[in-house]
């Protein structure tokens, strides 16, 4: 069925706050396409939706990724690491939520986006190391950490359709101790694998709203420019920028929570 102007418009719309919020802090576009997709488009199904978001957020990392690399923020060898693993539980914990009721699987959504926005808000325990690296040498230390926070990354996204970039920051800073800067670029990586896992999985099983995709990709693309210039002129207010995406994220999940039960 052809989607109508109005709907195609918001759909468009969501595409780039999806695309700006990815290019401004490297995660979180995922997690608010699927509400967006739900509760402002109108897509009946939850499932279709996660689908959706999955196939239009991988291509908008990719192309996002593109910019940060050439700035060099990207921590190549640790991302790659921690993506293979990722992509495993990926694979795993989307054929998991396809099995799920999907209000349920909405609400469960909710109750992660409260924790996780909760998280985002706490001082980080160890000091940044900008000049970590994954090296024979640091491979005993670091090796375990990002192939196991990798992997249960990798399974939360699988499992709520997701990116997974709200989720992959965090888990990077934990794992390596890098900085906020290296794991916004180094995340796109996983990001991008993640949701091209996980839109696989959901097109093979006939869940995926091409159009509507298509759509969703097209404000992308134009959010994704915008969010990388703003990361650029306000790098200096980026504690100030993520407290208040956190505040959005456990706003949004809480009205999941509530919607659901």
């Amino acid at each position: 069925m052809a989607v109508a102007f109005f709907p195609a418009a918001l759909a468009v719309g969501s595409g780039g706050i999806v695309g700006i919020v990815l290019g401004l802090i490297g995660g979180g576009g995922s997690i608010l396409a699927v509400p967006l997709l739900v509760y402002l488009v109108g897509v009946a199904s939850p499932h279709v939706a996660i689908g959706t978001a999955a196939v239009a957020v991988a291509a908008v990392a990719a192309f996002s990724l593109g910019a940060h690399a050439r700035r060099g923020t990207v921590k190549w060898p640790c991302a790659i690491t921690f993506t293979v693993a990722g992509i495993a539980g990926a694979a795993l914990g989307a054929e998991v939520g396809k099995a799920l009721d999907g209000q349920k699987l909405l609400a469960l959504f909710g109750i992660v986006m409260i924790v996780v926005g909760a998280a985002m808000l706490r001082k980080p325990a160890t000091e940044p190391d900008p000049n970590v690296r994954l090296t024979q040498a640091t491979a005993r230390h670091l090796l375990p950490r990002l192939v196991g926070i990798g992997f249960a990354v990798g399974l939360m996204a699988g499992f709520f359709g997701i990116g997974g970039g709200f989720l992959i920051v965090p888990g990077l800073m934990l794992a390596t101790a890098m900085p906020m800067a290296n794991a916004v670029g180094t995340s796109l990586v996983a990001v991008t694998a993640f949701g091209i896992t996980t839109s696989a999985s959901y097109a093979a099983s006939g869940l995926v709203d091409w159009r509507l995709a298509a759509l969703l990709l097209t404000g992308g693309a134009i959010g994704a420019l915008a969010g990388a210039h703003l990361n650029t002129a306000l790098a200096h207010r980026k504690q100030l920028l993520t407290h208040v995406f956190a505040a959005v994220v456990a706003l949004i999940g809480a009205s999941l929570v509530f919607r659901g039960l």
